[in-house]
């Protein structure tokens, strides 16, 4: 196998991932270790976009990030090469399993207890947090206000950090359509955002 090591922060474009891909789903353990090595930021990324820093008591959002990675690596067997990018089938597979964290939170009942930390965090306070959950809130509500291809252009671009190109390959566009929504969708935002709207 020709793969390396990926640098901290490289594009991942279909011709990079592809042949990793392959390697990986005949059974290269390299391979495997590559592909994981490449989607593991990502994937986190946009965990913690779509769940943001919420406290949900047992769950957060890099621990979703590693059930989607698990996930990801368990379908690589499978996998079939059918024309589209890979980032289709791990875009598909990052969105079931957040959606599932959101279930097993409204599901879930019970209160957590607070433990006494070992240690003094001052960043760790009742105003700190309820600061926090407001921005959060109000975050989510602006993006609300978009459709869901533009929120997700949003997401991808703004806070996981893709480039028009990667996410055009996770949402199946061209990187022009990328570009010409996230302008969109940024105004709109802008928009919103004017005192007028407060």
């Amino acid at each position: 196998m020709d793969s390396v090591v990926p640098a901290q922060r490289e594009e991942l474009t279909t011709a990079r991932i592809d042949p990793i891909v392959r390697d990986a789903a005949e059974g290269d353990a390299h391979a495997v270790h590559v592909l994981a090595t490449m989607i593991t930021p990502v994937v986190t990324r946009y965990c913690r976009a779509k769940l943001g820093r919420r406290d949900f008591g047992y769950i957060s959002a890099d621990d979703v990030a590693q059930d989607i990675c698990v996930a990801v690596l368990q379908a690589l067997p499978q996998y079939r090469d059918r024309g589209g990018s890979f980032l289709f089938l791990v875009r598909a597979i990052a969105s079931n399993k957040v959606a599932d964290a959101f279930r097993l939170v409204a599901r879930e009942r019970s209160l957590p207890t607070p433990v006494v930390p070992d240690t003094f965090d001052d960043g760790n306070e009742p105003e700190h947090h309820l600061l926090n959950a407001e921005a959060g809130d109000r975050l989510h509500d602006l993006l609300g206000q978009l459709s869901p291809l533009q929120h997700d252009i949003v997401v991808l671009r703004v806070v996981v950090g893709l480039s028009a190109r990667e996410t055009a390959n996770v949402l199946g566009l061209s990187p022009a359509n990328v570009r010409t929504s996230q302008h969109r969708a940024l105004a709109r935002l802008r928009r919103s955002t004017t005192p007028e709207a407060w």
